[in-house]
């Protein structure tokens, strides 16, 4: 992504030497980072004592103490990336966004609206709250394309081969449109199609035929594989097949299941979420 402006939420309990490489890759495509160190607020425990409506409400003496120690290690850590940040000569700035958990979706995707791509550090997984808050916040509330598992792979910035999960579908084709920098700087890219239907209506009359010459016209080497799954979970034949083509990223559509919150990801999508060894960019 050359010249591009990239959030990077992190965790508190980060371990800073850790964002290097991708501090390296960073600099390399002259991107701009920006740092952003997450916590979630103690909720407050608030207590009523005597019979309603003259009971008064009462709060425990340790929880401001809670909050601050929190803030506390929140500030440590944004000031250590400053430092990483300001040795490495890579362009960037560091926030810090201590909330209650429910208000953290909102407020990730409001600050990823005006960047082109989000690299959700690695140690968000430690806290299952903080990583899904961000994953789902950026995905379902703003355009903003998701990397996973980019911050110890050298080259998620700048990938050689890309693997692209095609299914004709909206949110692939969004994810495309997301990753046309990375793919054009690629050297090899193969559009991968698991049981595609040949019809007008799913995959077209020669599956991945569109795409492929889309994608050539901008430059691109481009391939075209046809898979069977063979009964097998879909998310898991796109890792496999990725593995076998030497991909340093996946490019997929991120879809979801629920109509009235749309929080609750498909099987695909969630099987490339959960694993932890192939970058991943997703797009919904």
């Amino acid at each position: 992504m050359r010249n591009a402006s990239l959030l990077v939420p992190v965790a508190g309990s980060t371990n800073v030497p850790d964002l290097e490489l991708l501090l390296e890759s960073a600099s390399s495509v002259r991107a701009q980072l920006s740092f952003l160190v997450l916590g979630t607020m103690p909720r407050a425990p608030v207590f009523a004592y005597g019979i309603e409506p003259y009971g008064f409400p009462a709060v425990p003496e340790n929880w401001q103490e809670e909050i601050e120690t929190a803030q506390v290690e929140l500030t440590t850590t944004a000031r250590a990336i400053e430092a990483l940040l300001r040795g490495s000569g890579t362009s960037g700035d560091i926030g810090v966004l201590n909330c209650e958990p429910a208000a953290l979706p909102a407020a990730i995707a409001h600050r990823a609206t005006t960047c082109d791509g989000v690299v959700m550090s690695s140690d968000l997984r430690d806290d299952e709250v903080l990583f899904h808050a961000a994953v789902h916040g950026t995905l379902f509330s703003s355009p903003a394309g998701v990397i996973l598992n980019g911050t110890g792979a050298g080259k998620v910035l700048e990938p050689a081969r890309i693997f692209v999960a095609w299914d004709a579908g909206l949110p692939a084709a969004r994810a495309v449109h997301a990753a046309i920098p990375l793919l054009k700087e690629a050297a090899e890219i193969t559009i991968g199609l698991f049981d595609p239907v040949m019809s007008p209506e799913r995959n077209g009359e020669i599956p991945g035929s569109d795409i492929a010459r889309w994608l050539s016209h901008h430059g691109c080497k481009v391939t075209v594989q046809q898979y069977p799954s063979g009964g097998e979970e879909i998310g898991k034949c796109i890792l496999g097949r990725a593995a076998e083509t030497g991909a340093d990223l996946v490019v997929m559509g991120a879809y979801g299941h629920s109509r009235l919150r749309q929080a609750v990801f498909g099987g695909t999508t969630r099987s490339l979420i959960e694993q932890k060894r192939m970058p991943v960019l997703l797009v919904h």
